[in-house]
């Protein structure tokens, strides 16, 4: 007897085919309704702003705006979010040519105009003026107490109001997403988000925690230093629907927000699986293997060493960062790339370290779009289909081994219960 389950793949839904008698369950998302009107719930997190003023209020008298946006690699619901942001804003006497919207790209690649009307919708690509981050035209403001230097956008630096948006969820290395984010790494020079990512390895920076998270403090005290003075971000459930927005102020609203994220996204195990099938939860977590590594590594928390994953990732855009490939496509083994980053940091090119250090304690399969000699560059083992993969699987492991399926890998925190 099999189960059949449906996982998202690009655009796109596949069904699988389990074992029943292999299957020791499905580690999903215990989602919260989505509400029934998401214009509405952005207009009533306005007009309840935690920590905050009325936004109409800050915004009197100030002459330009900038409004932080996600990229396309992110599920933000900006063409919710900007109509009543906006409103808020003309009510303050703000005219819609006194506003940008700056899409934080991080070190993401640029933007065509299409996909800046698809992100912002129709109405507000035509009234707004829309820019991506420049990375490489930034103004120095400051430098952290951890040393990082604080270059931000010329653009951003120069405005006299900043507001940030964007969807809030667990994010691998700096707790969550959401709040300062958008601004470090969001809007910063190549130079500020190598100093905030160096820290990556260092105990506290890991998915759900705040407290102790060095990239997330070194975020937020970035944040101060800008000025950021308000933001508004959006919980999805795995549906993609809107479950909560939070506004205000950029601590005291995002910590009200990630407690709807803890409540759908911290999933408990009781034990370690012998094999791992996951989905990165389709388009745009699934862009590419840049973007994928996120899901690859928490399967990996729930599969023992020497254990299986099979990653289930489209990869339309292939490697998805120049760094990544350079590095992945020139290591001889999966021990190069995490020598070379204890020689040096390098932005980018870390996440060719993070496959490795999975691939060097367990078996992984992908299913993509990527041709078979790159994925095999990686280090990865190509597959047609799950059901491929999973019959190598099995019978590496044996007919009794248990199977644990993640359909949001990416979103997805896994926490083994210890007796």
């Amino acid at each position: 007897m099999f189960v059949k389950i449906q996982l998202k793949y690009g655009r796109e839904t596949k069904e699988i085919s389990i074992p029943a008698r292999n299957l020791m369950g499905i580690l999903e998302p215990e989602d919260l309704p989505g509400v029934k009107d998401p214009l509405e719930e952005v207009r009533q997190a306005l007009a309840n702003p935690r920590g905050t003023p009325l936004l109409r209020e800050m915004a009197r008298g100030k002459r330009n705006v900038v409004i932080l946006c996600s990229d396309i690699s992110r599920p933000a619901p900006s063409q919710i979010i900007l109509p009543p942001l906006l409103d808020e804003l003309n009510r303050a006497g703000i005219k819609d040519d006194q506003v940008t919207v700056i899409f934080g790209l991080g070190i993401h690649r640029p933007h065509s105009p299409l996909e800046h009307r698809q992100l912002v919708g129709e109405e507000m690509f035509r009234r707004l003026r829309c820019l991506d981050h420049n990375p490489r035209d930034c103004v120095q403001i400051g430098q952290s107490s951890r040393g990082t230097p604080v270059q931000l956008f010329r653009p951003v630096a120069q405005a006299d109001l900043i507001i940030a948006t964007g969807n809030l969820e667990l994010h691998r290395k700096a707790g969550y997403t959401g709040g300062d984010k958008a601004l470090m790494p969001g809007v910063c020079s190549r130079e500020s988000i190598q100093g905030n990512h160096r820290m990556m390895d260092q105990p506290g920076a890991k998915p759900g925690q705040i407290t102790g998270n060095p990239i997330r403090e070194d975020m937020e005290e970035a944040g101060r230093m800008a000025g950021l003075a308000f933001i508004v971000n959006a919980v999805l459930n795995s549906r993609q629907e809107m479950v909560k927005t939070v506004a205000g102020d950029r601590i005291q609203a995002h910590r009200e927000g990630i407690k709807y994220v803890d409540r759908m996204y911290r999933r408990a195990i009781s034990r370690l699986a012998d094999i791992a099938v996951a989905s990165c939860g389709g388009f745009p977590k699934d862009q590419s293997l840049y973007q994928a590594q996120k899901g690859l590594e928490n399967a990996s928390q729930v599969v023992r060493e020497g254990g299986t994953i099979i990653l289930l990732a489209e990869c339309g855009e292939m490697y998805g960062n120049r760094l990544f490939e350079e590095w992945i496509s020139r290591a001889r083994s999966p021990d190069d790339p995490l020598r070379w980053l204890q020689e040096q940091f390098v932005l980018g090119a870390h996440k060719a370290a993070a496959i490795c250090r999975v691939v060097q304690k367990k078996e992984v399969f992908l299913i993509s779009r990527m041709p078979k000699e790159a994925v095999e560059n990686c280090f990865l083992r190509p597959a047609e289909t799950v059901e491929q993969a999973l019959a190598k699987a099995l019978e590496k492991h044996g007919p009794h081994a248990q199977i644990l399926v993640l359909p949001h890998a990416n979103t997805t925190l896994p926490l083994v219960k210890t007796s």
